[in-house]
């Protein structure tokens, strides 16, 4: 790899920062350094009033205003995972270049769909993968391709610290990407294995450390420790050669990469170690990530592909993918493994619960039904035949879903909700074969208490209220209040329910439940139990 220049370019293609938090105030500044950028867009008013006294010259502008503008040519995105997808795919049809940072989104189908979409566009797209812009690390893969330190047997990395602990993603997903992209690109291949384990402390569904273990075609072998719960900050990479073992300490002020050359002789069948006192590696100085911002710029200018461009990022996303599930099966082991502990909830001998699956105790699952991996059912649920439940879907306490009910990715059923027999969920709204939208699910909420009645279909992307009540055969295409009665197709409101299920009757603004005698108080198309 070149090395990649630190000095500024002569009129910078404009750039906009979106989001500008816990990391995209560096972009900012570093952007901004490099008299590249022209605005930055953030949901956080208050953080914008303080970016706006400190850089009065720059616009703050809504993302929208942002795609409109066609002095600005270039997006650097700095928000949440969760959210990469819909601003990267809506930079691109825009005719923006794109600067993400890692990772490139949550789903390898999801990172193909973007790669390819640049390119159809010849758009530049570049991923934040920060270590391949720092001088040691360009040090270190010159060091390599060089045999200085011989054949590599092994490397590994400690990102460790007692830091910002995130909700939208686990440790794995925000600290090793970086580890992963230099292991990939030190070695120049890819793992044929993957193994993971870690612990959920913080979070039972939210991994706080993880040790990856990636096996490669070549014999190497490497591993990966992330936590966020570490007494101290460390972030380290040791490669061994069997000639020499380079160690890269990012937390050292000067000497931040040694050379060992040390050696291995044999005497009477036995490996004997010589040690030998370290050696200091000149490298170049240099803030890593203004050359990163500085590279992506150059790419704009120059039409070239970044260092780290989509390709990149996808390979790193596909190890991220394989270390995630490596992570789940393993968790999943652990727990059905535990000698004389017996589930807490029944399941068929016909049915398939995925690993990775938490099932509340006095929960039962019958005949042929399938539970996939990531999702969670509560206490006390009853899952009929023949039901497909997820993945990553939450179903709270006490639910009941009939047979031939299949509850996909993007739906949530409170407590106590009741699906009646063969009613449809959907989770995308235009859906087609040959066109993947699993990127552009529309989420639906079932709230506590609803009934759904049998053969009724919920269009998604609506909410159904509380102890709502959805007739028999009823196509539901938009939000439900609570306690309301749908019939119809389309659904319409034709009345009102008690929490009981029983039709209420209303005099003027007051209602009463015929059965329970339960007090109810209308206020225009919303109802209140009293």
């Amino acid at each position: 790899m070149n090395q990649l220049a630190n000095e500024s370019l002569p009129n910078p293609p404009k750039i906009a920062v979106v989001g500008s938090g816990y990391w995209g105030k560096n972009l900012v500044r570093n952007f901004n350094h490099l008299n590249a950028l022209t605005a930055i867009c953030d949901q956080d008013d208050e953080r914008l009033a303080i970016l706006s006294d400190q850089y009065p010259d720059l616009e703050m502008l809504s993302f929208s205003k942002i795609l409109e503008r066609d002095d600005i040519v270039g997006v650097a995105i700095a928000t949440p995972a969760e959210t990469h997808h819909d601003f990267i795919r809506q930079s691109i049809l825009a005719g923006k270049d794109v600067f993400v940072e890692k990772p490139l989104c949550l789903s390898v189908q999801t990172g193909e769909a973007l790669v390819s979409l640049a390119k159809e566009n010849d758009r530049i797209l570049m991923v934040g993968h920060l270590l391949w812009y720092h001088p040691v690390i360009q040090k270190l893969k010159s060091l390599i391709n060089s045999g200085e330190l011989g054949r590599i047997q092994y490397i590994y990395s400690n990102r460790l610290n007692l830091g910002k602990i995130r909700r939208e993603e686990n440790i794995l997903w925000s600290f090793a990407p970086h580890d992963i992209s230099v292991i990939l690109g030190l070695l120049d291949e890819e793992p044929n294995k993957v193994e993971a384990q870690g612990g959920n402390y913080l979070h039972p569904q939210i991994a706080d450390v993880t040790v990856s273990l990636l096996s490669f075609p070549s014999g190497v072998k490497a591993h990966i420790f992330v936590s966020w719960l570490h007494p101290f900050k460390e972030q380290k990479l040791i490669v061994v050669g069997d000639r020499k073992m380079a160690v890269f300490d990012d937390m050292e002020k000067k000497e931040k990469l040694l050379l060992y050359p040390h050696s291995i002789e044999w005497k009477n069948h036995l490996p004997i170690p010589n040690k030998a006192e370290a050696e200091s590696v000149e490298c170049d100085s240099g803030e890593p990530l203004r050359a990163e911002c500085l590279h992506f710029l150059e790419s704009i200018q120059n039409r070239s592909q970044p260092v780290t461009d989509g390709e990149e990022g996808l390979r790193v996303l596909r190890v991220l993918q394989s270390c995630q599930n490596a992570l789940a099966k393993n968790t999943s082991y652990k727990r059905s493994g535990m000698v004389g502990k017996k589930r807490p909830y029944f399941a068929h001998d016909s049915a398939f619960i995925d690993e990775g699956v938490e099932i509340g105790a006095g929960s039962k699952i019958w005949h042929v039904s399938h539970v996939l991996e990531g999702t969670r059912i509560g206490k006390k649920c009853q899952i009929g035949q023949n039901c497909v439940i997820g993945p990553n879907v939450t179903i709270g306490n006490g639910a009941k879903i009939q047979n031939n009910v299949s509850v996909y990715e993007g739906v949530t059923l409170e407590d106590n909700v009741f699906c009646g027999p063969s009613m449809v969920f959907t989770n995308v709204f235009n859906p087609r074969s040959e066109i993947p939208r699993m990127q552009e699910l529309r989420k639906t909420l079932v709230k506590r208490g609803a009934t759904l009645g049998a053969n009724c279909t919920i269009v998604c992307g609506i909410t159904i209220g509380k102890y709502a009540f959805i007739g028999a055969g009823a196509v539901v295409t938009k939000d439900v209040p609570d306690y309301a009665l749908v019939t119809g197709n389309p659904g319409r409101l034709s009345g009102w329910s008690c929490e009981c299920g029983v039709k209420l009757s209303f005099v003027e603004d007051r209602g009463s439940c015929p059965d329970c005698d339960k007090q109810y108080f209308k206020n225009k198309d919303q109802i209140e139990l009293q």
